[in-house]
Parts: structure tokens; sequence; C-alpha cells
């Protein structure tokens, strides 16, 4: 193929994932590590469909799924340099910088939709003292996306109790999960979301954590068969801005980004359940055994979370006392 044949087909592809900018005052380019038909993509979708609507086109939203241009672990560096105005994290991806964040990993802290909720709504004493935290990166929070539970995923057989971890690589997302590994018995191994599917593949591990939304958008049951649903960590993602970049917005395109992102927020917080349940149908209609531990085997995992508990302690500082402190309150 020619340079200038590819380059225009490369040209055309680019513009028909992201959506054309024409004419528009404002451009926000919005990185995502999952495939837009994901219901993270799909929120993001709507944020695009609110803000053009209400901005009459003054402001285009250019959505890069499927980590096209950066990976979940590199967003929140790409977004706080400048080098992209947006992009969607997992919060836990914040942890070097703000250890406090992965209050949402403890072990079965958050075990019911009512805290959850309580947790991360906008402003909370959970939640507010970390977006104001987050600041300090060069990001500006915009909205939450809600991912659900964590759950385990295994070939062969459900992973009941740790003892059924114990010797086993599990592919973990972050720090908190994997000082949960390692207190189980297990080998934490940190593989970034986009990169899933190859490692169960290949047997890089024995065992998965995600959120079961993910088992759908991605298809993993293709390369695993069974889910244990142990909903042991809350996993949530956030969709940050570059804060200069915010800063220089005129104050009429910040309220229609900021009333979009509120509607994207409610949307999918609310659509939560629903999503898990079709996910988890999905699951079993394409082979895959969904194994639901008992309260005795939920206690067993519980009782080898204490040095999880323990280690945020030591590592999250004032904050992470903070932000405890406000989560056993609710």
């Amino acid at each position: 193929m020619k340079p200038f044949t590819w380059a225009l087909g490369a040209a055309m592809a680019l513009s028909m994932t992201a959506g054309s900018s024409f004419a528009a005052d404002t451009t926000l380019r919005i990185s995502l590590q999952l495939p837009l038909t994901s219901h993270l993509g799909q929120n993001l979708t709507l944020f695009k469909e609110e803000v053009e609507k209400n901005s009459n086109g003054d402001i285009a939203v250019e959505i890069y799924d499927s980590a096209q241009l950066y990976k979940d672990k590199e967003v929140p560096a790409a977004v706080g340099s400048g080098a992209i105005e947006m992009g969607v994290a997992s919060l836990t991806r914040y942890v070097g910088d703000i250890p406090a964040v992965d209050i949402f990993y403890q072990p079965f802290l958050f075990d019911t939709e009512d805290k959850v909720r309580a947790a991360v709504a906008p402003g909370s004493p959970v939640r507010g003292p970390l977006d104001e935290a987050i600041k300090d990166t060069g990001s500006t929070v915009l909205w939450w996306q809600a991912y659900g539970g964590a759950i385990m995923l295994s070939q062969d057989g459900p992973i009941k109790t740790p003892e059924d971890m114990k010797g086993k690589k599990v592919r973990v997302f972050g720090k908190t999960l994997s000082d949960f590994v390692t207190a189980a018995g297990g080998a934490p191994t940190l593989i970034s979301g986009s990169e899933q599917y190859l490692a169960y593949q290949r047997g890089t591990v024995d065992v998965g954590m995600t959120g079961v939304s993910g088992v759908k958008s991605r298809k993993l049951w293709e390369v695993m068969d069974t889910i244990t649903v142990t909903n042991h960590a809350d996993i949530e993602f956030i969709v940050v801005v570059n804060t200069d970049f915010w800063n220089g917005l005129p104050d009429a395109h910040k309220e229609i980004i900021q009333a979009a992102a509120l509607t994207a927020e409610n949307d999918v917080r609310d659509r939560m359940s629903q999503i898990e349940a079709d996910a988890y149908a999905a699951a079993e209609e394409n082979g895959m055994s969904v194994y639901r531990p008992t309260a005795e085997e939920i206690s067993a995992w519980r009782a080898v979370s204490q040095p999880v508990y323990d280690a945020y302690g030591e590592k999250a500082g004032d904050l992470g006392k903070q932000v405890m402190d406000a989560a056993q309150k609710l």
C-alpha cells in the first residue's frame, strides 16, 4: 500500500472512531481502555451526546476506546501532563500518589449497595477528600463510573476459599488487591485490563480478578470457565480532565460539561445492578459456571484479610485514616 493511501485510510478510521471535531470551539479527547461497547464506553457516549447537543456543536467529544492511545496505567500521567484532555482510569491507578484511594479495595468494607452509594456520592466524607487529593496530580475529577463488585475467574472449578488460591498466580489491578491475594496464599500479578484476555489465554495467571461486566465486554468466557462471586471489593473508575485545560475553558462550557458528567454518573450508577445481572446471564449463556460462596466461605476470606487493613493503615496516612473513619460510619 502506498504511504499516502495508508495515511488517508488511517485518518478516515480515526475520524470514524473518534467523531468529527470540525467547527467546534472546544475539543475533548477521552482515552478509554475498554471497548466502546462496554458499559463504560456507552456511558462516555451518553456524555458525548449530552455535551454536543447542549453546546450546539461548540464542544466536540472524541472517544478513543480499547486503549488505542493509552493503557489504563498510563492515563493518570497522560491527563495530568496535558498530553490528552480527558481519560478514564481505575481509581486504584492513583494509589502511588494517593494511597488512600484504595479504601474501596479494602476487603468486604463496602458490602452493600447502600454503603457504596453513600461512599461515592459527590462530596461525601469518603469521596470528597479523594477528589480533592487527585487535583494535586494535575487532574480534576469530573465523574465516577460504577464498575460493580470484584469477582474471581478460574478454570475447572471455583475459588471457594483461600485454600483454593494457595500457590496460584492471580491477576490483580492494584496494590491492595495484591495484598489481599498474598494474605490468602496466592501470588499476585499486576496486569492491565486490556491485557487480561491474553494473560488468561496464555496461562500467565491461574486466577483472575475483574468486574463481571468486563467478562461480557471482553468475552472472557473464551479463556476462563468459572466465576466466583466474592464481591470482595468495589471497583470504581473515574473520568478526569487536565486541570490547566479545565481552568482555561469558558464558564459556559464548564457548566455544560459538568451537567453532562452528572447525568452520566447518575445513569451508570442507577443501571449497575442490571448491568451486572445481564453480564452474569451472558456468561452463563456462553458456558461459564457461576458460583456464589456460602456465608462460611466468605467468613474464611474475611478471616485472612486483616493484614490488608493493617497495610492500608500504615501506608495511607492521615487521609487514609480520615476516609476509613468515614467509611466505617456508613
